[in-house]
């Protein structure tokens, strides 16, 4: 039987723990085939980020043409997207291929913009393109609480200002939002936030003590992208999202001399 497919449009991580190498390894114990539109190769490691080098709009957008037009997309995801160019191509492209928020193919944006140590990855135009033009396309956006500040402003450090931060990612046009509440550190449990501006729904984790969290957005976000290409509905792929990169980050491992992958290779013993 042939299994659904997923697509992830992301940049290359050279150490293999975020980016599209997450994103594939992801889909394939989710049990989704992989399809892939690459936006950037990044020179990379357990120390961060060296440098990048952006894949030409137009090369972008042929992949998800070449793959939506053949295999067909049972849900899609974006990682990193690097430039306001290729967030508007992308944008562009999404349409002419029927995949968002207005078909009937599930479309998560993973809004990449901030560093492990939550410095701005993006300039502020291509922060507004993924405003104005992502978000209403969008099923659901997963940001961090970086990446909440960076693009509205509010510093979320408690449940009130988590569930304020949800209602004005919302007013940019996303079906759900799910503000991820990993970052907030003082807290005892890993609560996300997700909402759709009529129903709110807080999904508590534990927290494990390990730095060894690198990938754990583009997991999150790629596992809850499986469930979608699988027919789950948002809440309900959400849920699956969070219990799978809960043992990821459980059964996360130590690799160089910085911060290693969270890990899906639980699933290989299961």
């Amino acid at each position: 039987m042939t299994p659904r497919t997923a697509l992830t449009i992301a940049g290359s991580d050279s150490g293999g723990g975020a980016g599209i190498q997450a994103d594939l390894r992801t889909f394939f114990a989710c049990g989704v085939h992989g399809l892939v539109s690459l936006t950037a190769v990044t020179v990379q490691n357990s120390l961060g980020v060296q440098g990048f080098t952006e894949i030409p709009a137009e090369v972008v957008t042929a992949q998800i043409k070449a793959v939506a037009t053949d295999m067909g997309v049972g849900a899609a995801k974006t990682g990193m997207l690097a430039t306001a160019e290729i967030i508007r191509a992308v944008a562009k492209t999404l349409d002419e291929v029927h995949i968002g928020q207005s078909t009937a193919v599930p479309f998560v944006v993973d809004p990449v913009a901030a560093s492990m140590t939550g410095h701005a990855l993006l300039r502020e135009e291509a922060l507004d393109a993924i405003r104005t033009e992502l978000f209403p396309r969008a099923t659901l956006v997963t940001p961090n609480l970086d990446e909440v500040r960076l693009l509205t402003g509010i510093s979320v450090t408690d449940t009130a200002s988590q569930r304020s931060a949800a209602e004005a990612l919302l007013e940019f046009g996303s079906a759900w939002v799910l503000v991820k509440g990993g970052h907030m550190q003082d807290a005892g449990d890993c609560v996300d936030l997700l909402s759709d501006g009529r129903e709110v729904i807080e999904l508590s984790g534990p927290r494990y003590d390990t730095e060894n969290t690198h990938g754990g957005g583009d997991t999150l976000a790629s596992a809850i992208t499986a469930s979608l290409a699988k027919g789950a509905d948002v809440p309900t792929a959400v849920a699956d999202g969070k219990r799978f990169i809960e043992r990821c980050v459980a059964e996360s491992y130590p690799l160089g001399k910085g911060v290693g992958p969270v890990s899906p290779f639980w699933r290989l013993k299961d």
